[in-house]
């Protein structure tokens, strides 16, 4: 395998989490007497362009179908997060009813809709039919098309470039990232704005955080990987602040590379700081298998001992990060009986590959576990704050990573 960006060969693989199921691909009752499709989870880093990437087996549209089941506006805490950016880029770029704001990955809508609401005219672009219904009947306009460079030169070619160009965790989720960045450079109006955001990988070595490792993140990003992608397609970083979502993440302004504007000294900065790191070093890379491995184990060893002990053990959100823990892991319902989770469309379905019910968030009042695993540990706060009446009658709360931890 080559270098998704620089075609380099590929000969550095950093974790290995054997094989798994699209993390998104849950089942129905009649999916589980069918055989289910595993690939290969594996992480290679670049060693020249030190960008670091999934193995490539699985195709895009396999990963986002049209029954995709992950929704933007299940989670309060991304909806005020998406709430504040809206409010902040408008008063930034001084946004108006003359502006135009494409969203790539729009999802459900849940951050369009404060730019309709604002009288901003907005695109949405989303490819799987599920989401972007739900956005639509939001009055949000959509294309149900994967996004690149085709569509951004057609967007140009109709006299529809966008003021801001906004892309919230959809970076590392494009199989062609380089195809993706061109047609950023296209759709976007002289002297517009792109802003990006992504787990930081810098986060994911520092915490350990393996379980963000799925298929459908095509990439794991640094300033460092994502300035050199920029550069080759014709823009260039002007601005970086990091955020504290998903464990971690980055927020890279860009601008066309003629742009007049000067990068902020943050953006200097964060590259220094990679480099202290050793990020643009093999040696940053190594012994993270054997971490993740540590991870791995602590948490069978908690379900196991929790299982002997007659106690019982319930999970919270059906998250692809939780897919892959479990996955990797090996755990079962014999172990883990059932998830909640809030999304509609999960409820009824079953994770892929350990085959665990997902049932609605009410079960856990009903059942009164001893203990809620926290799948999605970045959400852990906002899912104790919603179930403080369940830890009011002795039921403690468990996250995996960083590492076990029991509230």
């Amino acid at each position: 395998m080559n270098c998704r960006h620089c075609s380099n060969p590929l000969e550095h693989v950093f974790l290995d989490l054997g094989f798994a199921p699209p993390s998104n691909a849950y089942l129905s009752c009649a999916d589980l007497a069918r055989p289910e499709r595993y690939y290969p989870l594996k992480l290679f880093v670049c060693e020249h362009c030190w960008l670091v990437q999934t193995d490539d087996y699985t195709e895009a549209d396999e990963l986002f179908s049209s029954e995709y089941a992950y929704f933007s506006s299940t989670s309060t805490g991304w909806l005020a997060h998406a709430e504040r950016y809206a409010r902040a880029m408008t008063e930034r770029l001084g946004l108006s009813g003359a502006s135009h704001v494409i969203e790539l990955a729009s999802n459900d809508g849940y951050l369009l809709k404060n730019f309709v609401a604002a009288g901003i005219p907005c695109l949405g672009i989303e490819p799987t039919a599920s989401t972007a219904a739900a956005a639509e009947a939001l009055g949000i306009p959509v294309l149900r098309e994967f996004f690149g460079e085709a569509l951004g030169r057609q967007l140009a070619a109709q006299g529809r470039q966008a003021d801001l160009i906004a892309g919230n965790n959809v970076y590392a989720h494009v199989p062609d990232i380089n195809d993706f960045t061109r047609g950023i450079t296209a759709a976007l109006k002289p002297g517009g704005t792109v802003t990006l955001e992504f787990p930081h990988l810098m986060r994911l070595l520092e915490f350990t955080q393996f379980d963000t490792v799925y298929h459908e993140h095509f990439s794991y990003l640094s300033l460092t990987s994502v300035s050199r992608i920029f550069a080759a397609a014709g823009l260039r970083v002007c601005d970086v602040e990091e955020l504290t979502t998903h464990g971690g993440s980055l927020r890279v302004f860009g601008c066309h590379a003629d742009d007049p504007r000067a990068a902020t000294p943050a953006v200097a900065r964060m590259l220094g700081t990679e480099e202290e790191r050793g990020m643009r070093s093999l040696a940053a890379y190594q012994g993270f298998q054997a971490r993740a491995d540590a991870l791995k184990d602590d948490l069978l060893a908690f379900l196991i001992e929790q299982k002997r002990a007659g106690k019982s053990v319930a999970a919270y959100g059906a998250a692809a990060k939780g897919n892959t823990l479990l996955n990797y892991a090996g755990v079962k319902p014999d172990l883990l009986p059932f998830v909640c989770d809030a999304a509609a469309a999960k409820q009824g379905k079953f994770m892929p590959g350990s085959h665990i019910p997902i049932l609605a968030p009410q079960a856990l009042a009903e059942r009164r576990p001893d203990f809620v695993l926290i799948l999605p540990w970045n959400i852990a706060a906002e899912v104790r704050q919603q179930n403080a009446a369940l830890a009011a009658l002795g039921t403690r709360f468990v996250t995996a990573v960083p590492r076990l931890e029991i509230a």
